[in-house]
């Protein structure tokens, strides 16, 4: 049956003022059974074909390097409070005992796994970051770490899976603008949703035509409010950022590997999910150098386990205590361009994205680890307050971060490219570092070392399930 809609649409074609009233409707597209347009067709068929297609050099290097972030991420982030909840929450949800929840003894079903997993993984500010509003790792890793320990696949089906939900979710973002950007949306979650339904998909070995429904299911959970700002203790912010989309994407592979049809083209025709999230945006952008453009090369990886915007800073900063000693108390203010009325990390509830206390800690420690990024006890301690009073954000200072000393001695620095973005890279060696300081306290020293080993070999490996036993503790 119509919506009431169109039922209003059937009456207004009714009577003496039918002609007038049918030249004022909307031209009918992509009703059922016409084909799906050229750009659905194009972008099926590639994500169909993308677990059999061997990936550049390139491409496969960083898959691996975002698969072991993202591991670490998962890891270290099981103790904290939404890792911790994360867990509880496995635990007590149970489910068909098919996927791991890493750090823990727990197996569960797919799409509760990929839930836990993807919270775990945005605990905190650990996780990696595409250029444009979106953390890809937190969803797409554990959407298909979930459906591939069910379907057995891979570890090459695997980095081909993770790569392809980088890909979509990036490309549908972009097809977006400036729509979704303009609104109170979610962009990590609208990123998230499709990048991981993507993976899944791939890791089901959805035909063409599977595929097609995938995305119209994957759009109907399409979700994401901006409100996560709002989170005081970042349980909501994982839920948003890594739970929610990497369990929705793992459904809509599920729901369609089962059996179910859906809308063939949900990028065009009546109600269409452009239409309904940004009218002015280009489905072209979709297809766009797919199969030449890995949108995983472009992501960065974090070196500080900090909130985004606090990467440059805290770059800028230890290059300059690498120049000269700086003693905290010989420091009058600290001046970092960023504008205080639209930054996310100005005097924020949570370490970890608090600029002032997290450039506080550096002065004093001389540098930056996961402890002390999380150590929330440590706010109140009077030292880090009197050297967080000297921040100033400033969004017209020239330099990225400014330094003034007691005797007037101005000391500055700029950072072109941070460390860990596609302009700068972390080094296979330096992603093996940060990962094996994340999940050494958790696992131990040798489990860490065979993890690290078996992710960097994942091409060679005959099951994803034979992780298991090195993810888990």
């Amino acid at each position: 049956m119509r919506n009431d809609r169109r039922l209003t649409r059937r009456s207004l074609l009714q009577g003496a003022g039918a002609a007038i009233a049918a030249t004022m409707l909307p031209t009918r597209v992509g009703i059922a059974g016409d084909p799906p347009s050229p750009v659905m067709t194009r972008l099926s068929t590639y994500m169909s074909e993308a677990q059999g297609r061997a990936l550049p050099a390139q491409a496969l290097e960083k898959a691996k390097h975002h698969i072991l972030d993202t591991f670490a991420a998962m890891i270290s982030g099981s103790e904290l409070a939404p890792g911790r909840s994360a867990i509880q929450f496995a635990r007590a949800y149970g489910g068909e005992k098919v996927s791991t929840i890493a750090a823990s003894n727990i197996l569960c079903g797919p799409i509760e796994a990929a839930l836990a997993n993807g919270v775990m993984a945005h605990a905190d500010e650990t996780d990696d970051s595409w250029p444009s509003g979106w953390h890809p790792g937190c969803n797409v890793v554990p959407a298909t770490l979930a459906t591939g320990e069910k379907f057995g696949i891979t570890g090459a089906q695997f980095t081909r899976a993770v790569t392809l939900g980088y890909d979509i979710g990036a490309r549908m973002l972009i097809a977006l603008r400036p729509g979704v950007f303009n609104t109170h949306k979610s962009t990590h979650s609208i990123g998230g949703v499709f990048g991981s339904a993507a993976a899944a998909g791939c890791a089901a070995n959805l035909n063409p035509q599977q595929m097609r429904w995938l995305l119209d299911y994957t759009a109907q959970q399409s979700s994401g409010i901006a409100a996560w700002d709002r989170d005081s203790d970042h349980i909501e912010k994982g839920f948003a950022f890594g739970g929610m989309p990497a369990r929705s994407g793992v459904t809509s592979a599920l729901l369609v590997h089962a059996g179910w049809t859906g809308v063939d083209d949900i990028l065009s025709g009546d109600d269409n999910f452009l239409l309904a999230n940004a009218p002015h945006g280009d489905a072209n952008a979709l297809i766009d150098k797919l199969g030449e453009r890995y949108e995983i090369v472009r992501t960065s990886i974090k070196k500080w386990t900090v909130g985004t915007p606090i990467q440059a800073p805290l770059d800028a900063l230890e290059i300059m205590l690498k120049k000269r000693p700086i003693e905290p108390d010989q420091v009058r203010e600290v001046i970092v361009r960023m504008d205080p009325r639209t930054s996310v990390v100005n005097n924020r509830e949570m370490p970890d994205v608090c600029i002032q206390h997290m450039l506080a800690v550096m002065l004093i420690d001389k540098t930056a680890t996961f402890r002390s990024a999380h150590d929330k006890p440590r706010m109140q301690d009077p030292a880090i307050l009197r050297h967080r009073a000297k921040v100033r954000l400033d969004p017209a200072a020239p330099p990225l971060l400014t330094i003034v000393l007691a005797d007037g001695t101005r000391l500055s620095e700029d950072v072109k490219a941070v460390l860990g973005t596609a302009e700068n890279p972390m080094t296979r060696d330096q992603v093996v570092a940060k990962a094996r300081e994340l999940m050494t306290p958790v696992l131990g020293a040798s489990a860490t070392a065979k993890l690290i080993e078996r992710t960097l070999d994942l091409e060679n490996v005959k099951s994803i399930r034979d992780l298991r036993p090195l993810l888990q503790k």
